[in-house]
């Protein structure tokens, strides 16, 4: 079990201050976080965030942040230290003979801060903010809302300046509201794809929205000005710093709900502490991974260490209303100048790199934590349903793989030429044209969702729903060749191969999820949907495979061209689509393939590691998930889960999230109902697990010595599905 003892052996801590935000360590409840940072004046930065805190351009803002100063000045060269605990998500300062504690509250929205020493000592809190006038962003990125890929921007992105007032004695706040615009990014977003008749059935995502927070120091406190509070001299000082965003809202309407819950806040932080500790423990008993080695120590370590910060800062982030955004989530610090600045824009969700946050949550039993996610496919779907019926004719529902959260392409993918002067409906970024795979995963994770819970439900109002639009596109939107089959046609490899007939995803990836569906829960609780994939499946073309040095090889697609990514497609029949791998037919076939992959990497998105553990290749798997957990993938950050920007932002939390993925795939696999232990283990690492798997069931095991030392599986009557390592 991971216990508290356990798990400090991974807490992080330093004994030296920081420079910047850059040597920030995060806490959050899942829906408010803040980075946390001391500089070497002995200053403590506190720069918070908020899972829906959106502004008129979409862009996911920062809400503000606070400084706290104490008078007499502290010295953090007669005594340092900072430490990050995982067992209850805290973080705890030395400064000179001054202690911190902060934490974001599990249980509320709001980020707690205790200060303690022997002697009496002020406090000083300012709230500090950046968006202090109007101004136009001068660098806007490729999924900013007014973004235009092949010329200039059709319109300025213009950001509007926060409000900071006084609250009760002792309160400072700040908001954001979003006021209506002329040239309002939602409506121009939507009109421009053709999309404007669905303006008034949504309700518009951002204006209206309203969002801040309130820096609470105590009534016996004084205002040095307007944004700064002077706490009185004592040994033991609380503050608290509450995060608040309502939409639609007015200011006075926001401001009395501020009000409501700071006053039904509770008083004691010991209370406070007890409950937010009992939630943490309990989520971290939902599941286990400790990795050790005698001849391998540092690996081993920094993969454990890896795996438990990322599992951690998903779920610091992963409870709010919005997925988390795989370019830098809640804890990205921006640039110096601008802590809201993030690659790709604020305002879209990727599905190729958001999928690989949440495809480990399975094993992990973090399931609460998907719901965001999936929840954001099925609110969207009327929307993707007349997209669909306009853009070509026919019933069904295409998802678009750069998503707005309200369904829209992000604008600069679509392109800027009004709708109705358009040769063709889709958009115009070649990279994206004909991207709508990821409708084809999402239902798999789905239907894995379904297996993992026992849950009724997400047939029901997901998988059902969903499933039936997906696969109604693909039965009607694609020619059928001379043989009968489908034909995807036109159509493309991923963002790699830009002209594709019958490319992998779309062949492996239906083909598996079909035959998924068929014999599994959800197949029995959505019989209608299992009738309908079992028609698709009946069409559908072979499995592109071909010739290459004389021997036989998975292929991107029956044919391809256009090459432009560093993607390997031919290899989603092993992940995420699990054709191929262990235990399989045509083993060697897959490895070769593997093997003469174009594109070789172990960072980022790139999924690599996973398919060495799919396809048993242990000393691979070990290699690529050590390097990936290796202290140069952060060395742009001082915490070492703020993984480097690779083709994304820091944290690249899709980086942590493939580490996960491939862990879990070398200690267990699954097929149907056979789960087979150690398929990619390597023999001198040891571990002790505990994960979730589909039936619902659990297994826990401990490994020594390259050896299965012992394992139990719940139910038990599950026991005979084992297949135990030779």
């Amino acid at each position: 079990m991971m216990t508290a003892d356990r798990l400090s052996a991974y807490d992080v801590e330093w004994t030296t201050p920081s420079e910047n935000a850059s040597g920030s360590m995060p806490i959050g409840n899942g829906d408010v976080a803040a980075n946390v940072w001391v500089e070497p004046n002995g200053d403590v930065l506190i720069l918070m965030a908020k899972n829906d805190a959106w502004d008129e351009n979409s862009t996911l803002c920062k809400l503000g942040r606070v400084r706290l100063r104490c008078d007499p000045p502290m010295n953090p060269s007669a005594a340092f230290v900072q430490r990050f605990s995982l067992a209850d998500a805290s973080i705890r300062i030395l400064i000179d003979d001054v202690g911190f504690r902060l934490w974001a509250d599990a249980n509320a929205p709001v980020v707690r801060v205790e200060v303690h020493t022997e002697r009496k000592i002020a406090v000083v809190a300012t709230l500090e903010t950046w968006r202090n006038y109007p101004y136009r962003m001068a660098l806007t990125q490729t999924g900013d809302m007014f973004k235009n890929l092949t010329g200039k921007d059709l319109y300025p992105t213009l950001i509007t300046p926060d409000e900071v007032e006084p609250g009760r004695p002792g309160e400072v706040v700040v908001f954001h509201h979003n006021v209506e615009r002329a040239a309002d990014p939602f409506s121009i977003n939507m009109k421009l794809q053709g999309l404007g008749e669905m303006i008034d059935q949504i309700e518009s995502p951002l204006t209206g929205r309203m969002f801040g927070i309130a820096m609470v120091c105590g009534a016996d406190s004084q205002a040095a000005d307007s944004r700064t509070i002077r706490v009185p001299a004592k040994s033991n000082h609380q503050i608290d710093l509450h995060a608040l965003t309502l939409h639609p809202s007015t200011p006075d309407e926001w401001r009395q709900s501020l009000r409501k819950q700071i006053d039904g806040d509770v008083s004691d932080h010991v209370e406070a502490f007890a409950r937010h500790s009992s939630w943490w423990k309990s989520y971290w008993a939902r599941s286990e991974l400790l990795i050790t080695s005698t001849s391998d120590a540092e690996n081993a370590f920094n993969v454990t260490r890896a795996y438990l910060l990322q599992r951690y800062m998903n779920a610091a982030q992963g409870r709010g209303e919005f997925p988390i955004k795989h370019n830098g989530g809640l804890f990205t610090v921006g640039r110096p100048w601008d802590p809201d600045f993030r690659r790709w824009g604020g305002p879209g969700f990727w599905f190729m790199n958001q999928r690989l946050i949440y495809w480990p949550m399975l094993a992990d039993g973090d399931f609460d934590l998907m719901r965001p996610w999936l929840e954001m496919y099925r609110k969207t779907l009327p929307l993707q349903m007349h997209r669909t019926q306009k853009y070509f004719g026919h019933a069904g529902a295409h998802f678009p793989e750069t998503m707005t959260f309200w369904g829209a392409e992000v604008s600069g993918h679509y392109g800027w030429q009004p709708f109705e002067e358009r040769e063709r409906p889709e958009a115009e970024c070649a990279y994206l044209t004909y991207y709508w795979s990821g409708a084809i995963e999402l239902m798999l994770i789905l239907i894995e969702a379904i297996e993992h819970i026992g849950d009724t439900f997400l047939a029901t109002d997901f998988l059902g729903p969903i499933g039936e639009q997906v696969l109604l596109f693909y039965e009607h939107h694609y020619p059928r060749g001379a043989d009968g089959t489908l034909r995807f046609e036109p159509a493309q490899a991923l963002e790699t191969w830009h002209w594709a007939i019958n490319p992998m995803p779309e062949v492996a990836g239906l083909r598996y999820t079909l035959d998924r569906l068929k014999h599994s829960k959800a197949g029995e609780l959505l019989p209608k949907l299992a009738e309908q994939g079992g028609r698709i499946a009946s069409i559908l073309p072979p499995i592109p495979v071909g010739e290459r040095d004389g021997q036989t090889v998975l292929l991107p697609g029956a044919q391809v061209d256009k090459k432009k990514n560093t993607e390997n497609p031919e290899l989603y029949c092993i992940f995420p689509y699990r054709l191929y791998g262990v235990g399989k037919p045509e083993l060697d076939m897959a490895r070769r393939t593997f093997d003469r992959r174009l594109h070789v990497e172990h960072t980022c998105w790139h999924q690599d590691v996973i398919q060495m553990a799919l396809l048993g290749m242990a000393d691979e798997a070990k290699d690529f998930v050590s390097r990936r957990a290796a202290a140069d993938c952060h060395s742009d950050s001082r915490f070492p889960a703020f993984w480097k920007a690779f083709h994304d932002w820091i944290p690249d939390l899709d980086h942590g999230g493939v580490l996960q993925l491939a862990v879990q795939n070398m200690l267990v696999q699954w097929d149907g109902q056979t789960i087979r232990l150690l398929p990619a283990w390597p023999k001198d690492w040891d571990a002790d697990f505990k994960l979730h798997l589909p039936g619902p069931a659990v297994i826990e095991g401990r490994v020594r010595n390259g050896q299965l030392e012992h394992f139990e599986i719940t139910p038990a009557e599950r026991r005979g599905d084992v297949i135990l390592p030779q």
